[in-house]
């Protein structure tokens, strides 16, 4: 039987459909104590970790002709980066990562959470609320005013008129009401993940290569976290990885000073027929598309994992959502602190006095993880039977998994820990152990280093990350 270090490990790499008898190649160790929680959330990361190195060892032996080599998992190296987009620094300077609108609020009858970090998602939550804008970005007055009118509220009132207006706002609910609720049912009833093939093409012949995915082309359609960091996982690994956003909705530079490690960015508007012609030129070279758009958000522009397999068969096409698609929720926008809330993670963490948070972005990062090892799996799986491979995660899924099915190493504490300060935590935990520091076009940028570890792989990037969006729309020719 698996110890509960091994069984976190064992059950996604079951869900990967891989050979279970390559999870003894995996080893464990380095001081934990540096995601402190009631929920196993070092669990979920040291397992999602692990095997996304595991696939990564699994398509090195498939690049060089060696056995798999073995794979270590250094819990403190795991801990930092879960909490890479908090420890992130250009030139000593650090960002938030939520904005003053960006948080729990009391309703009439309970707690409701809102997410308002980019300008577009601002706007459409003060217009749902009758809210005008204060003096500044952050005036305290427009916080104030927010303040008051949710106050006046329901929790669902707050939620459905938010939403209504595209706008992002989740009431909190309890473990058991989100159970018996139909999107948690529909939750319920789904794996951890999924892989398929979509569509025949021949063996992908992968010649010899140092890094499992060099000579690789990856399309990055994805935002914020969970996305960002499985791609920037696959730049890791050698791919040549080129994000894509809209020019109309920019991304944060502080976010992409974390998860654009090893890539480049660049903006096209697929609406626009000269940008969408130059998409289409890239999309005829690549060999990987990663989308994390909610689910319809990109079908307008033929990028259907269908017609993605009758235009490009052998294409590896792995999709990310929030709320997964399935259930009435499947079209919502979400990000990881909305599901923690909407799922019952923000009670099982909280007080009897207010809600609580994981201790890092857990879902994106543990998701981000386990998306880019489905990606692996399915270029090892092309090269032995070929085919076009779809692969799908949810931020929902991973914490269903997180709050039902992962067991805890030692038993939960009485009472949740506050999040502690980053670098800091119990058993020695210390990040500055996992943090190094290189001169980047932003300035001198402090990061935390990969936690995957195999044997002969890669222990930084080749490059740290640029300017968003001012690279060229081409595929790099180095």
């Amino acid at each position: 039987m698996n110890s509960p270090i091994e069984s976190g490990t064992s059950q996604a790499w079951a869900a990967l459909g891989a050979d279970a008898s390559l999870v003894g190649r995996v080893s464990y160790g380095g001081p934990s104590g540096g995601l402190p929680a009631r929920l196993p959330v070092m669990e979920l990361a040291r397992a999602t970790v692990a095997v996304c190195s595991l696939a990564a060892a699994e398509l090195a032996s498939v690049r060089t002709g060696r056995p798999v080599p073995r794979v270590r998992v250094d819990d403190e190296a795991v801990a930092t980066a879960f909490l890479s987009d908090r420890l992130v620094r250009v030139d000593g300077r650090a960002w938030s990562t939520f904005s003053p609108l960006s948080r729990f609020w009391r309703a009439t009858d309970g707690w409701v959470r809102t997410h308002a970090n980019y300008p577009h998602h601002r706007a459409r939550l003060l217009a749902a609320l009758g809210v005008r804008e204060g003096t500044g970005e952050d005036a305290a007055d427009t916080v104030d005013a927010v303040g008051r009118t949710i106050a006046g509220l329901t929790v669902l009132e707050v939620e459905e008129a938010v939403y209504a207006a595209g706008g992002l706002a989740v009431a909190a609910r309890s473990p058991e009401e989100w159970t018996k609720s139909e999107q948690g049912i529909a939750v319920a009833g789904q794996p951890l993940l999924t892989t398929a093939r979509i569509g025949d093409a021949p063996d992908r012949m992968l010649g010899g290569a140092a890094l499992p995915c060099a000579g690789l082309r990856v399309l990055d359609l994805t935002r914020v976290l969970a996305g960002p960091v499985a791609t920037r996982t696959l730049a890791l690994l050698g791919a040549d990885v080129l994000r894509i956003d809209a020019p109309q909705l920019p991304e944060s530079q502080e976010a992409h000073n974390d998860t654009g490690m090893g890539k480049r960015s660049t903006t096209l508007d697929l609406g626009q027929p000269t940008d969408h012609r130059r998409f289409e030129e890239l999309l005829d070279e690549a060999d990987v598309v990663v989308t994390g758009y909610r689910p319809g958000a990109l079908e307008r522009f033929g990028l259907t994992p269908e017609a993605l397999a009758e235009r490009r068969p052998g294409l590896v096409i792995a999709q990310l959502s929030a709320w997964g698609r399935y259930g009435p929720w499947h079209e919502r926008r979400g990000f990881d602190s909305l599901v923690q809330v909407a799922t019952g993670i923000a009670e099982l963490e909280g007080s009897p006095d207010s809600p609580g948070v994981l201790p890092a972005q857990a879902l994106d990062h543990g998701t981000g993880y386990l998306l880019a090892a489905g990606v692996l799996r399915a270029l090892t799986e092309q090269h032995r039977t070929g085919g076009t491979w779809l692969i799908r995660l949810a931020l929902t899924q991973t914490a269903h998994w997180l709050v039902h099915d992962l067991a805890p190493a030692a038993p939960a504490a009485p009472t949740a820990p506050a999040a502690p300060a980053p670098g800091e935590g119990d058993e020695g935990f210390d990040a500055e152990h996992w943090l190094t520091e290189t001169d980047s076009p932003m300035g001198r940028l402090r990061h935390a280093l990969p936690p995957l570890w195999y044997e002969g792989g890669p222990v930084n990037w080749r490059r740290p990350s640029g300017l968003w969006g001012t690279d060229a729309p081409a595929w790099s020719t180095a």
